[in-house]
């Protein structure tokens, strides 16, 4: 059992305190959402007053923070967490942020002898409660053996992409893919329903076909086609579109640094931007099927 002090309690970082308490960790929590706080106090979490009380002798430290100002707000500078910690704490960042600010508090880290990872997820709202969440890790080897042993007891698949900073832009290559196929998967279904195709018949088609992939398989955009997918309950999220724009954002700047003409990355975002203007920031991304029933 370890002592884990947990930071950021929204749709994600909540289940996955959760899921951290259930295999029998000992967990403070902070979040400036009162409400959040004793969603996990219900079920056996400490709150804490504030981010320093919440990590006091922790073992380990995870965030899951809105953006890399967060992040760095939280860990950098005289009055930061990493001049509180003991060297014998390991940092895990699963916030999705961009890539320099995760490996400038992996730096700052490093420095004061601090074990960090940035650690984004995959996977989603209902992967985050069933503890099923995948794990793009950027530090190094011993710091990750570390984390793998907590990382575990909230997702399925780990992995070390590389160092500090390399979480990031693995989860910005994975989520720009998915925003293009999943665009590709709803004008495709489209085009077949405007041909008298029955969408489940025509997902299923492509499933055992070359087109198969996972908006398909598990997050199939039609309604009623997949009984548990966010298309079939309103396009509740899930993975908001919000969000998919912000980490469209972040790839584009992955690709802007490293000089690669992503050209399908930058209409993807493009289409979502237009579709979080229309006043869809708060359905699930899969939600950008609706754009295509307009034309």
């Amino acid at each position: 059992m370890a002592k884990i002090g947990f930071i950021g309690l929204g749709n994600m970082g909540g289940p996955m305190a959760s899921n951290l308490i259930k295999a029998g960790h000992q967990v403070a929590v902070f979040d400036l959402s009162e409400a959040a706080c004793k969603q996990l106090a219900d079920v056996g979490a400490a709150v804490a007053e504030d981010t320093a009380a919440a990590c006091e002798n922790a073992d380990y430290v995870i965030s899951m923070l809105p953006a890399g100002k967060h992040v760095a707000g939280i860990y950098l500078g005289d009055q930061g967490l990493l001049a509180k910690l003991d060297t014998q704490t390991t940092v895990l960042d699963c916030s999705t942020i961009d890539a320099e600010t995760a490996r400038k508090v992996g730096e700052a880290a490093a420095t004061l002898g601090i074990g960090f990872m940035d650690s984004p997820v995959s996977g989603g709202v209902a992967a985050a409660a069933a503890g099923s969440l995948a794990f793009m890790c950027g530090g190094d080897a011993t710091t990750f053996e570390k984390a793998r042993v907590i990382l575990a007891d909230m997702g399925k698949n780990i992995f070390h992409a590389g160092p500090a900073g390399a979480g990031q832009v693995a989860k910005a290559c994975n989520n720009m893919l998915l925003a293009i196929h999943m665009i590709g998967t709803c004008e495709a279904l489209e085009m077949g329903a405007r041909n008298g195709l029955d969408p489940k018949v025509l997902s299923d088609i492509m499933l055992a076909s070359s087109g198969r992939n996972w908006s398909l398989e598990v997050y199939n955009p039609w309604p009623e086609v997949m009984e548990n997918a966010p298309a079939s309950k309103g396009y509740k999220p899930g993975f908001m579109v919000d969000l998919m724009v912000k980490d469209l954002g972040l790839a584009m700047e992955v690709a802007d640094g490293c000089g690669v003409d992503n050209a399908m990355g930058q209409l993807a975002r493009k289409l979502y931007e237009g579709h979080q203007d229309a006043g869809n920031g708060q359905r699930d991304f899969s939600s950008i099927l609706e754009r295509l029933k307009q034309d």
